[in-house]
Parts: C-alpha cells; structure tokens; sequence
C-alpha cells in the first residue's frame, strides 16, 4: 500500500476519532443536545479530500451502528434511528458537500472554509430537521424550533472556528498527503 493511501486512512480515522470524541463534550438540551462533532464534521469537509472525509463519516458511523457507544445518545441501532438520527445520517452529505466545495473554491481557501462550513451546517439540518419532526410526531415547524433555533449561537462559533482553523490545517494535510 502506498505511503499516500496509508495517510488518508490515518486520517480518516483520526477524524473519526474526533467525531467520537466531540459527541461526548455536549450541553444537554432536550430533544436534541448541542454537541462538538458538528465542528468536526465541518472540519473534516474543509481539511480532507473529499474520499478521506467521507471516509472519517462511515467509519465513525458504523463503529456507533456496531454498538460502541460513540454518538452523544450512546451506540446502536437504536441510536441511530432515534429523534437525532437524522442528524448522523446528515453527516454524510454534509461532508461531501462541503469537501466538493472546498475542492471547486480551492484558490481562494477563506472564503471557501466559510462556504463549506455554511454548506456542510445545512445539510446536517436538511436531512436532521425532518428526521427529528418523524421521529417525535411533531410538524417541521417545530421541529424547526426545537432542532434548529437553539443552535444557532453554537452553529455560528463552529463555522467561526472552521474558518480560521480549516485553511492552515488544509495547507498542512496538502503537504503531509504531497510527501514520497
């Protein structure tokens, strides 16, 4: 295996890890809880290519599927497929989406950091906000007051962090992953 295709799954799996890890620092509100992994969602789609990142997604996300307890209501199916469900599957979009946009707005990374990040927080919502409105029985308005308002001071740090993180943390993954 290639010195190259070595580092992209060391990553993959470092995001995956941080992912983990971002779902136990959390603020508990009810039914959804404000939680780290988003920022590493968003990190993720700005700093890795877009196979590494969706890469990190499906890894953290079938570690959870196999029961370790790794997302913020713990790990399973039952996890899963509950009230914030919606929200794990969204990762998936969310990654790519903002990887695809970090790829096409590459020559001018700050504002492409913020373009992905912005991209990367709606599709989290776009498949979350519905998901969280089936699963409680509740109409996508409140849902949309309950899933979505609570979070936007807390959305609006992590696009900020993602910003100025996400272009220097690129530059360097470039090189690590250029390397012979």
């Amino acid at each position: 295996m290639e010195r190259k295709q070595i580092m992209k799954i060391v990553l993959a799996a470092l995001f995956a890890a941080l992912l983990a890890a971002g779902a136990y620092i959390k603020i508990p509100l009810a039914p959804v809880p404000v939680v780290l992994s988003t920022l590493f969602v968003l990190l993720a789609a700005a700093c890795l290519p877009v196979s590494t990142a969706l890469l990190s997604v499906i890894v953290y996300l079938l570690i959870g599927a196999a029961g370790l307890p790794v997302f913020t209501s713990g790990g399973g199916l039952a996890a899963m497929t509950g009230p914030t469900g919606g929200y794990l599957f969204g990762m998936i979009p969310a990654v790519i989406a903002g990887a695809l946009v970090m790829k096409a707005l590459e020559s001018r990374i700050r504002l492409a950091s913020l373009v992905s990040a912005v991209v990367s927080t709606f599709c989290l919502y776009l498949v979350g906000l519905p998901w969280l409105a089936w699963q409680m029985d509740i109409s996508l308005a409140a849902a949309f007051i309950s899933g979505f308002v609570p979070f936007i001071i807390g959305d609006t740090l992590k696009i900020i962090v993602t910003v100025i993180v996400a272009p220097s943390v690129r530059v360097r993954i470039k090189e690590l992953l250029a390397r012979e």
